[in-house]
């Protein structure tokens, strides 16, 4: 039986929820929100961009959490941030003239090596590290966030993931490796949003009311993040990494 245009909206709403709520602290919510918003008959391209309005609400409110709780480095994302904004930007622009999806291959070789490094480090991300960039390490985050934006526009999937194992890798825990992934994913997904609604590839009918429950399932999950700490976020990043595995992998095996 058809779901009437209420239904479907209330289901959005649940969609846009969870999403968020796995979003907020590891990233992978588009696993949830693009088939929630693909099964209301919204074209692909237009369902990528109402998704963005979600997500970008979603990462907002995600990033004054952590914020709040002093869970970022702000002079860190600082610099990192403009990078960030011209590569969505440009990741969005190309979307438009050329298919994705012969990333996806690539992707499952990426997380494949995310997901068992991070199960090899067992102390891994428990205490923080960092101290300081230095001039070289500086040159290879700015082309980390230019080339996670451009990714985060042009395909997505484990952007948030990918994120927080570059923020490890640096030397953060992982609750403030979380806290600094979602600022560098608010502006892949604004400048990213900006560029879908200059295509006119949102559609607000679903957009508003999946981002509104975004912005509670994000609020809920980062908080819980903060609160439980490596201890809780470690397992949830492990899971959504084989999760997000799984789904390139079925995807490509049923492509064509």
């Amino acid at each position: 039986m058809d779901l009437t245009m209420w239904q479907m909206i209330l289901f959005v709403i649940a969609g846009g929820f969870l999403a968020a709520f796995v979003d907020s602290v590891v990233g992978g919510g588009g696993l949830i929100s693009v088939p929630v918003l693909l099964m209301t008959g919204l074209p692909p391209h237009i369902a990528l961009g109402t998704n963005k309005l979600g997500g970008t609400l979603s990462s907002l409110t995600s990033t004054l959490s952590f914020l709040k709780s002093g869970k970022i480095d702000l002079k860190l994302v600082r610099g990192l941030l403009p990078f960030t904004l011209v590569g969505a930007v440009a990741g969005t622009a190309a979307l438009q003239k050329v298919p994705s999806d012969f990333l996806k291959p690539l992707v499952v070789v990426m997380l494949l090596a995310v997901t068992v490094y991070t199960l090899t480090r067992k102390s891994w991300g428990d205490v923080s590290t960092y101290r300081k960039l230095t001039a070289k390490s500086g040159f290879y985050m700015a082309l980390a966030a230019l080339g996670m934006g451009f990714y985060d526009g042009f395909f997505g999937p484990g952007t948030g993931s990918f994120l927080i194992f570059i923020f490890l890798m640096l030397g953060f825990d992982f609750v403030t490796g979380a806290g600094n992934a979602k600022v560098l994913n608010f502006g892949s997904n604004i400048a990213s949003l900006s560029t879908f609604l200059f295509f006119g590839a949102v559609d607000f009918r679903y957009g508003i009311p999946m981002g509104l429950a975004m912005i509670a399932g994000s609020y809920v999950g980062s908080q819980v993040a903060i609160r439980k700490g490596a201890a809780y976020i470690r397992p949830l990043f492990i899971g959504m990494s084989v999760l997000l595995i799984g789904k390139q992998i079925w995807d490509l095996m049923h492509r064509g």
